[in-house]
């Protein structure tokens, strides 16, 4: 059985992969958006940000809506490999509890 990825097993790395996931290959996620998501706070989600785009998980493009910034979050190819070996995993261990 494959190990869980403990970059992407923290709850709200989860859902924010989770969110990314549910998109299609090129969209991402305004972070307005994945802050109403996912419950978190602007620090706490911009940290697990980083988190994710340090693993090479998920991409962060910043840019100017007039004079607003806006910063949107994409799921990397690496990062929906990692989400699905992961969901894979969390599968085999509940299929293994049910068996």
């Amino acid at each position: 059985m494959a190990e869980l990825d403990d970059i992407i097993h923290q709850p709200l790395r989860l859902k924010i992969m989770a969110a990314l996931n549910a998109l299609p290959a090129a969209a991402g996620l305004e972070f307005s958006r994945l802050k109403k998501l996912t419950g978190a706070t602007d620090g706490n989600l911009g940290a697990h940000i980083e988190t994710l785009a340090k693993a090479g998980y998920v991409s962060v493009e910043k840019a100017f809506v007039g004079k607003k910034p806006q910063t949107t979050v994409s799921a990397t190819s690496a990062g929906r490999g990692a989400f699905a070996t992961h969901v894979a995993t969390l599968q085999e261990i509940i299929v293994g509890k049910q068996g």
